[in-house]
């Protein structure tokens, strides 16, 4: 299974530090997949949630353990051409990344072999998905040694 923490958040929310470098690396250390907010403005490339927050290299973006949500147009664009891990959404029910994966916005629907994002908002347990993405994404790890 595929476990992604969602902004570098691992045992639950921490706004402050989300999306930041050191938070999403420490995430990439201990062996978690990340979800970023990515945001291109004035030819530089940005992470932050709900504005360009903290400066990134362009490299960084290409990690293959790195899936990139767009949160502007521009930046889809420049993603794509990088050939980054990439997707765009608001709310709709499901995306494709532009690898190929089924991106399932929360809902209180399961759906197979889909990447299942946050699944304690509607405190439901991923069973068929081939991978989840959450902010405790520390407690699926556990689960999957047991």
């Amino acid at each position: 299974m595929i476990l992604i923490s969602h902004r570098g958040n691992i045992f639950g929310k921490d706004p402050a530090r989300e999306n930041s470098l050191d938070y999403i690396n420490k995430a990439l250390l201990l062996g978690y997949e990340v979800e970023i907010d990515v945001w291109h403005q004035n030819g530089e490339w940005y992470l932050g949630h709900d504005e360009p927050q903290y400066l990134v290299e362009e490299e960084f973006l290409k990690n293959n353990k790195v899936w990139c949500h767009a949160k502007n147009i521009l930046a889809l664009k420049k993603l794509l051409k990088l050939n980054a891990h990439c997707f765009w959404h608001q709310e709709d029910d499901f995306t494709i990344t532009s690898k190929g994966y089924i991106w399932a916005y929360p809902s209180n629907e399961e759906v197979e072999n889909t990447i299942c994002v946050l699944p304690e908002i509607n405190d439901c347990v991923p069973k068929n998905c081939l991978g989840i993405c959450s902010d405790y994404i520390g407690k699926y790890k556990i689960e999957n040694e047991v």
